[in-house]
Formats: structure tokens, C-alpha cells, sequence
């Protein structure tokens, strides 16, 4: 699917409306986000996506056109650790990215910009379980690999 990251060991490549119903699993992990076309976007001038705490999700199309990277499927890359309390994994991080996408003001709008793509509903969702103490170090290298093969992060990675 892509040349810029390694996306072996990686399950799943579902939509995100078929999440609910999907077999995420309940472990800590690292996700990517795919489109599925070759063919330039067209972006939406406003986000469906939810206004967490009161905050428009929407960004410029210019800057959009500006973000996006030519020629690249994987066009967000993320991680889900188990955090303190132990129970967070890629099934809670992908329903509340899920949901943000879908309007409701949960807190994820790291990959905000996705949503913006017209064609956000085609989008593919893969994972792949790690250790707890390896889904930050994986996403990092990921990023990393990335940004040596593009010169900046995918489309709506904010930092990296």
C-alpha cells in the first residue's frame, strides 16, 4: 500500500463505520489510517468532525492542499497505550477517533485533518499490537521513516 513505511504485521483494513462490529483488539498498539485511491483529494471546507471543548476541527483547504502528500496511501499514523489506569487500547482509541470523526465531542482530534478529505468514509483503518512499552517507540519510528522518505509527516499527523 505504501512505500514510505513498513506495514507488515498489520491487521484489520476496515472502514470506520465497520469499527464497532470489527475484532480490534483490546491491546495496546500502533494504527494506521490508509487511503485507499491514488487520485488527488478533494477536501471538504468544513469538518463533520466534533467541536471538543468548543474547538472548530476545521482547517483552510489551502492548508490542506498544502498538508497533503503527493502520491502517499497512509495519511495518518498513531499509537494506543494502555495507560495508567490500564485500560486503554487500539479498540477504545479507534471508536473514540470513530466517533470525533463521526460529530461527537470525544478528545481525539489528532488526525482532525482526515476528516476534511471527501472521500474520509473510504478510508482504511489497520493495526498491529505491540507491547504497552512499544506502541510509542513503533509510531516514533514509523514517523521517522516517514519523514526520511517525504520530508515531513503523513497528511494529518500534527507532530511526530
Amino acid at each position: 500500500m505504501t512505500g514510505a513505511v513498513d506495514l507488515s504485521g498489520f491487521g484489520g483494513w476496515v472502514p470506520f463505520a465497520a469499527l464497532p462490529t470489527a475484532d480490534v483488539p483490546v491491546h495496546p498498539g500502533v494504527y494506521v489510517i490508509v487511503r485507499p485511491s491514488d487520485e488527488s483529494p478533494r477536501f471538504l471546507a468544513q469538518s463533520p468532525a466534533a467541536h471538543f471543548k468548543g474547538k472548530d476541527p476545521t482547517v483552510t483547504v489551502a492548508e490542506l492542499d498544502r498538508m497533503w502528500v503527493p502520491g502517499e496511501r497512509v495519511v495518518y499514523i498513531g499509537k494506543a497505550n494502555a495507560g495508567t489506569g490500564g485500560k486503554r487500547h487500539l479498540r477504545k482509541r479507534l471508536d473514540e477517533f470513530r466517533r470525533f470523526g463521526a460529530g461527537q465531542p470525544v478528545g481525539h482530534s489528532g488526525g482532525r485533518r482526515i476528516w476534511q478529505l471527501a472521500d474520509h468514509d473510504t478510508l482504511l483503518v489497520g493495526w498491529r499490537v505491540t507491547p504497552d512499552a512499544e506502541a510509542a517507540a513503533l509510531e516514533t519510528q514509523m514517523l521517522a521513516a516517514f519523514r526520511a522518505h517525504h520530508g515531513r509527516l503523513p497528511f494529518a499527523n500534527m507532530r511526530g
